[in-house]
């Protein structure tokens, strides 16, 4: 009986189908990191807002003001006082009836006007001028209200003390896709891939249109969190199924597949720009999930997987199938496939951290996912929260991030991982805190030193994956890496607090934090092991040997692996 390999090589490793089923999986890496970036065009603040007074929409609408009059009469009695408050989140401690007179509607308080009024703090009715559609500033179409005097107001009102709120948002988010990477990754290897795939892209679909005509905020947490779950699952299965297909040598498939995540990057801002509502965008990031279904029809289950479910015949089918599209022939004679390795049952956190090499792997790995999403995560949507030309910008440091991919591919199999792995954490680290000491007043500078390390810690985030299915044997690298990847999850589930939080206090505040997360890293990655041009490990014995056996000796085995990257 052949083994999958064998097999596989025969029917070719990268061929005609591979190649296709390839592309077609790759589009989903498009939509979900339009999803995953989208917080910064869904939750764009409003640029100008202000509170307004108690009993003020009716007196205005008595007194025939304009937005601009009202504005007068309700903000600049609070500079008069304070020039620092703006009356966004404050407002004076007063209630306008009836009585006020419409020339001087302060004038009932005396000496008070002057700016001597006791102050509340504002929350409610808020006024923004020419929003733009955001959760922030706007809602859903049932639940917008317009007062008398043609303003919008809001239900949502994610400004001032309620700003925590849209951090909870995006955390709400994170945290779907932690649920999906256990949840949704144990289905699959139960399963099957295709068919929660499929599944995974219909529920992404349904949440999504949920979540653009969501009555209220918490039913729009809920269903953010069911399409973070399920977003998860439609990326993470599709990169299984994309490695599960093609030959053990094709490990670079893992890096060429993010070009398609920085591909949904990149188009994002343009989205955004044709389309002038949040629940547009909303709709658009998630409505092509749909046409995804139609894979069910050329997307072919994992043969990989079929085989650990003891379906050989099926594998068997599924590989005929590939090699008459690839132009090969498989041999009439297989009746039988058998698979090389096999995974250890319930290995456990305890397999990883057993003995000293794995300890250390496993324990640096889980702090370069934790960082490496932190500090892009933090990045990406800090963008929206600088001023600028956001569209621009985005799309700027979105192309950034495409020269990433090629230079790992041109780096890793001559220089190795490590070093690049290193270098650009370090990189990444200088340019943060350059980037939050220079002068505003050369924006160019600012702006092209921060998508250097925009591109340094994307390259280091690909690395990341790549790196970490090197260092565990067959029996844990399945297990390991999930385990590894959710300090991923984790790191978003923090980055909007960490980074909004420390913004409001000083906006450069969260690229020195960003700045010492990468230098810490850059140095504690330089104690793993140098993976290049060597064979994946099979056992503990294997990966305890790597830095001397391998890094030394320069020592190769040769053996065939089946088991999958995710």
């Amino acid at each position: 009986m052949p083994s999958f390999d064998e097999v596989l090589k025969e029917a070719g490793e990268f061929g005609r189908f591979q190649k296709r089923v390839f592309f077609l999986l790759s589009q989903t890496g498009i939509t979900f990191s339009s999803l995953f970036a989208s917080v910064v065009f869904l939750g764009r603040a409003p640029e100008n807002f202000w509170c307004r007074i108690p009993g003020a929409a009716e007196l205005s609408d008595r007194c025939g003001w304009t937005l601009e009059e009202e504005r007068n009469f309700t903000v600049l009695p609070l500079h008069l006082g304070n020039e620092s408050v703006r009356g966004e989140c404050e407002r004076l401690d007063v209630t306008w009836d009836a009585s006020a007179s419409c020339a001087s509607p302060l004038a009932r308080y005396g000496n008070h006007s002057t700016g001597k009024l006791p102050l509340a703090p504002c929350h409610h009715n808020w006024v923004y001028e020419q929003p733009h559609s955001s959760i922030v500033s706007e809602v859903m179409f049932a639940s917008e209200k317009q007062d008398t005097s043609g303003v919008m107001t809001s239900m949502y009102d994610l400004v001032c003390g309620n700003a925590w709120m849209l951090d909870l948002s995006q955390a709400i988010l994170n945290l779907g896709f932690l649920a999906g990477a256990f949840i949704l990754g144990y289905a699959a290897d139960r399963y099957g891939r295709i068919l929660i795939y499929l599944l995974s892209c219909l529920a992404v679909g349904i949440c999504g249109i949920i979540v653009a005509f969501s009555p209220n905020f918490t039913v729009f947490l809920i269903f953010r969190f069911l399409q973070g779950m399920f977003g998860k699952g439609t990326w993470m299965t599709c990169y299984v199924i994309v490695t599960e297909i093609v030959g053990s040598d094709q490990r670079i498939v893992g890096i060429v597949i993010q070009i398609f995540f920085t591909l949904g990057i990149i188009i994002l801002p343009g989205i955004a720009y044709l389309i002038p509502t949040w629940q547009g965008i909303q709709l658009a990031i998630s409505l092509p999930n749909f046409l995804f279904l139609l894979y069910y029809w050329v997307v072919p289950e994992s043969p990989r997987w079929l085989l650990t479910r003891k379906k050989g015949e099926k594998a068997l089918k599924i590989m005929r199938n590939i090699a008459k599209h690839n132009g090969k022939f498989l041999s009439p004679h297989y009746s039988e496939i058998t698979i090389s390795n096999e995974e250890v049952s319930n290995p456990s956190f305890l397999d990883l951290v057993r003995t000293p090499q794995m300890r250390r792997n496993t324990l640096i790995l889980m702090y370069a996912w934790f960082t490496s999403a932190i500090i892009y995560q933090g990045l990406v949507m800090r963008l929206g929260i600088i001023g600028g030309n956001l569209y621009l910008d985005f799309f700027i440091s979105g192309v950034m991030e495409l020269p990433a991919a090629f230079l790992i591919i041109v780096t890793i199999d001559r220089i190795g991982r490590r070093l690049p792995f290193a270098v650009s954490n370090i990189v990444a680290s200088v340019a943060c805190l350059v980037t939050a000491f220079l002068p505003e007043d050369i924006p160019w500078l600012k702006t092209t030193v921060a998508m250097l390390g925009r591109l340094s810690i994307t390259i280091a985030f690909e690395v990341v994956y790549l790196v970490n299915s090197e260092l565990y044997p067959t029996t844990l690298r399945n297990f390991g890496v999930s385990l590894c990847s959710s300090l991923c999850d984790l790191g978003g589930i923090i980055a909007p607090f960490l980074l909004f939080r420390l913004a409001a206090i000083w906006l450069e505040l969260p690229l020195i934090i960003f700045s010492i997360l990468a230098a810490v890293c850059g140095l504690l990655v330089l104690l793993l092991p140098e993976t290049k041009g060597i064979s994946l490990p099979e056992t503990l014995e294997d990966v305890e040997q790597l830095p001397s056996h391998f890094g030394k000796c320069g020592k190769k085995r040769k053996h065939r692996d089946t088991n999958s990257y995710i």
